[in-house]
């Protein structure tokens, strides 16, 4: 039979409301280490904040720790196509302001909203826009620069010929990325290749004509 959860005890908690499951978590993942390292502590730090936030709510939806390590496990595998930062800023704006626990659809839609704000498509229609856009793509509409600048760094060969299978991950890592830097105030820009000069057509005035036509006919022996 599996112990239930001992509620949290404020005296265990260290920086930023994580408790000492989190911060375990993330002695053994050091942030920064990798992306998925982070994401992991993202949502570690998010399930401790909703112990402290709701904790009647949080104890009922999660009364055993087998169970609590499933739910972390379905969300991670939910929220993976978001960073870590986004997962943050929705569970801070999600639990000051919502007086009932938030569900999985409720970060989902936190962390879309997020990057929604900044004109950034989601990453499944900024992928499909950089496979779909055409040639030549420096001078497409994009919706973003960054579906253009993700589409670039991942290789327009590679979207264009593998599976999407080895694609989209590709594409996504740079997008993410991008969107990153978006939501940090980073300004981004397509360079696009100068326009050629127009050819323009002088009129030779009637004096030029006569001297280039006796200067033909010279050269010709007429």
């Amino acid at each position: 039979m599996n112990k239930p959860l001992e509620p949290a005890d404020p005296r265990k908690l260290v920086r930023f409301g994580v408790d000492a499951e989190a911060a375990e978590a993330e002695k053994n993942h050091p942030a920064g280490s990798t992306e998925a390292d982070a994401l992991h502590i993202a949502v570690d730090e998010m399930f401790a904040k909703f112990q402290l936030a709701y904790h009647n709510q949080f104890n009922k939806a999660f009364p055993t720790k087998a169970l609590l390590n499933r739910a972390k496990m379905f969300w991670h595998e939910n929220l993976k196509s978001f960073s870590p930062a986004q997962i943050q800023r929705a569970t801070a704006e999600l639990s000051s302001s919502s007086e009932f626990m938030p569900n999985l659809a409720d970060i989902v839609n936190a962390c879309r909203k997020d990057i929604a704000l900044f004109g950034l498509p989601p990453v499944r229609r900024a992928y499909e826009e950089a496979c779909l856009a055409p040639a030549p793509k420096a001078e497409y509409d994009w919706s973003h620069e960054a579906v253009y600048l993700a589409g670039r760094a991942a290789g327009w060969s590679l979207l264009a010929s593998e599976p999407e299978s080895v694609s989209f991950p590709q594409f996504e890592y740079h997008y993410r990325d991008l969107c990153r830097q978006v939501v940090e105030g980073a300004e981004l820009k397509i360079e696009r290749p100068a326009p050629l000069p127009e050819q323009t057509r002088t009129e030779l005035g009637a004096a030029e004509l006569r001297k280039r036509l006796r200067k033909m006919r010279k050269e010709l022996g007429l």
